[in-house]
C-alpha cells in the first residue's frame, strides 16, 4: 500500500499531534503529583535517585491510564483544525471519499494499537511494580503502615483448607505485617498461626515470623506454642501476600497467564480481578480505532461554535468511554459478571455509537 502526500500528512498530523499531547499533560501530572506527595517525601526523607525513578515509572504508569483521553483528544484537535481551515473540504471535494479519508488515520490508529499492546504486555507491568512500591514504600509513613483501603488487606485462599491474612506487604524487604494463617479441617479450625512479621528467605526458601504463635484445637484443650522468633516453611507463594489487583498489575503477558492458571487451580475468589487485568490488556489497544473513528466523525465537520465545540464533545466522550471502562471493570472484580464481557462492553457499546457517527460524516 503506497502512501499519498494527504496520507503522509494526516499521519504525521496524528502521531505529531499525540506525542504534543503526552508532553503537555504529563508534566502536568507530575505537577499535581508532587504538590500532592512532597510533604510525605520530605518527612520521609525519601533519597532523589528514588524520586527520579519513581517519577519515570509514573510517566509510563499515567499515560497508559489515561491513554483514550490523549489519543482522542488530539485527532479531535487538529482534524478540527483540518476543518476550519476548510482543507477537508478540500481534500473531499477533489473526489476522495470519507471512507477513503479515514485510511491514515486508521493506519496511525495502528501503530499506536502496536506500540501500546506492547507497552502493556512487558513494560507497563514493570512501571506499575515501580510506582506502587514507591508508594507502599516511602508515602504511608515511612513504610511502617504500607498500605491502606480497599487494597491493604490481603485475605486469600491458598488451598481447599487453608487461608492467609495479611495487613501490608513491603516488596522491597519481602516482609509482610500482622500474618495469619488458618487451617480447616471439615469446617472446623484445626490450627491459626499468627505473627506480627513475616519475612522471605530467598536462600533457605522458607519464611521467618516474628513474635510466632501457633495455637492448635483440641478436644481436651488448647495446645499454645510461642517464639520470639521461627523459620517455617509454607506451601504458598511469596506473591500470595501481595495485594489482588497489585500483583496482576506488575506481571508480563507470560507470568500472568501462569499466575491465572494457578488461581485457577486453587478455586481463588480473586480469579474475576486477575481476568479483567488481562482482558484489558487486549481491549485497550482496540479501542484506538474505535476513538479514533468517532473523534474524526465528530470534528471532521465545521461548526459554528468553532475547534472548542468539538473539543468539549471530544472530552465528554473521551471521559464517558473512561467512565463505563472503569464502572464495568469494577462489577466484574465485585461480582459474577463475566469478566471478558465487562472489559469489552464499553468497546462494544463505543463500536455502535463509531458506526452510526460514520455514517453521518459521510452524509
Amino acid at each position: 500500500m503506497q502512501l499519498t502526500i494527504i496520507d503522509k500528512y494526516i499521519l504525521k498530523r496524528y502521531l505529531a499531534t499525540f506525542a504534543v499531547m503526552l508532553l503537555l499533560f504529563i508534566p502536568i501530572g507530575i505537577v499535581v503529583d508532587v504538590s500532592e506527595k512532597i510533604n510525605k517525601m520530605l518527612e520521609n526523607k525519601v533519597p532523589f535517585v528514588q524520586i527520579a525513578i519513581y517519577y519515570y515509572h509514573f510517566t509510563i504508569y499515567f499515560a497508559s491510564s489515561l491513554f483514550p483521553i490523549f489519543l482522542f483528544l488530539s485527532i479531535i484537535w487538529f482534524t478540527s483544525k483540518l476543518a476550519n481551515d476548510t482543507e477537508i473540504i478540500a481534500i473531499l471535494g477533489s473526489g476522495i471519499s470519507f471512507t477513503r479519508f479515514l485510511r491514515p488515520y486508521i493506519i496511525g490508529a495502528s501503530i499506536i494499537s502496536v506500540f501500546v499492546l506492547l507497552m502493556g504486555f512487558y513494560v507497563v507491568p514493570v512501571s506499575s511494580e515501580g510506582f506502587n512500591n514507591f508508594r507502599y514504600t516511602y508515602l504511608r509513613n515511612g513504610g511502617k503502615e504500607l498500605m491502606h483501603g480497599d487494597n491493604a488487606d490481603v485475605y486469600r485462599q491458598i488451598s481447599d483448607t487453608e487461608f492467609i491474612y495479611v495487613n501490608s506487604y513491603n516488596s522491597d524487604s519481602k516482609m509482610a505485617f500482622n500474618f495469619s494463617l488458618e487451617k480447616f479441617k471439615k469446617e472446623q479450625l484445626q490450627y491459626k498461626i499468627t505473627a506480627t512479621r513475616i519475612k522471605w528467605n530467598p536462600k533457605e526458601k522458607n519464611y521467618t515470623l516474628y513474635d510466632y504463635t501457633k495455637r492448635t484445637l483440641g478436644e481436651m484443650g488448647d495446645v499454645i506454642e510461642k517464639a520470639p522468633e521461627k523459620k517455617v516453611k509454607f506451601s504458598f507463594d511469596l506473591e500470595d501476600l501481595t495485594p489482588v489487583i497489585y500483583i496482576a498489575e506488575t506481571l508480563s503477558l507470560g507470568k500472568l497467564n501462569a499466575f491465572i492458571d494457578k488461581e485457577r487451580k486453587r478455586g481463588s475468589s480473586n480469579i474475576n480481578v486477575y481476568l479483567v487485568v488481562l482482558y484489558k490488556k487486549f481491549s485497550v489497544p482496540v479501542s484506538a480505532f474505535i476513538l479514533t473513528i468517532i473523534a474524526v466523525s465528530v470534528s471532521a465537520m465545521k461548526r459554528r461554535g468553532g475547534m472548542g465545540t468539538n473539543l468539549a464533545i471530544g472530552i465528554a466522550l473521551a471521559f464517558a468511554f473512561v467512565f463505563f471502562d472503569k464502572i464495568f471493570g469494577t462489577i466484574a472484580e465485585k461480582s459474577t459478571f463475566s469478566p471478558l464481557l465487562a472489559v469489552w462492553l464499553p468497546n462494544i457499546f463505543f463500536g455502535i455509537l463509531a458506526i452510526y457517527l460514520l455514517r453521518n460524516a459521510k452524509r
